[in-house]
């Protein structure tokens, strides 16, 4: 593959990650599934009660589900791509999330993270199109998501 096929390849995989997190906090968030391979994983823990969706369908009702009241913002960083062939790739990128429950269109006051981790990735270019294949999703830090205050009455 030559620097340029790379360049490309490691960018396509890198939009990826950043689309993901973008389609969950602004936009549409059951689309996520057409970021994955047709038969394509996502895990998530607590530890010891790991879940998982497999395939677009599950990953579009799992994402779907998403209540409309539950706001969230997820910074990116660390976004680190390698190539393992000219079709396949694997990444690790680091998370900050800050969400809350109950959201109601109110700006409300920054409070600290919910979560801070990290995704696993593995790509696989379908079609000359690259696609999450595998997530994985790594919690070392987390919390509960609060509840959005309430505004005073009249």
């Amino acid at each position: 593959m030559d620097p340029l096929e790379r360049l490309l390849a490691e960018r396509a995989c890198e939009r990826l990650v950043l689309d993901f997190v973008h389609r969950l906090d602004l936009g549409e968030p059951a689309s996520v599934a057409g970021l994955f391979t047709e038969h394509g994983v996502w895990e998530w823990p607590p530890p010891g009660d790991g879940r998982r969706s497999v395939g677009r369908a599950e990953l579009r009702a799992y994402f779907g589900a998403r209540p409309p009241d539950k706001l969230s913002r997820r910074v990116m960083s660390n976004i680190r791509v390698t190539l393992t062939s000219p079709d396949t790739a694997e990444a690790t990128s680091y998370f900050t999330t800050y969400r809350v429950e109950g959201w109601t269109g109110d700006m409300l006051p920054a409070g600290p993270p919910v979560q801070v981790g990290h995704y696993e990735d593995e790509f696989r270019r379908v079609n000359g199109q690259w696609l999450l294949a595998h997530r994985r999703l790594h919690l070392p830090f987390g919390g509960p998501t609060p509840q959005a205050p309430t505004s005073p009455g009249p």
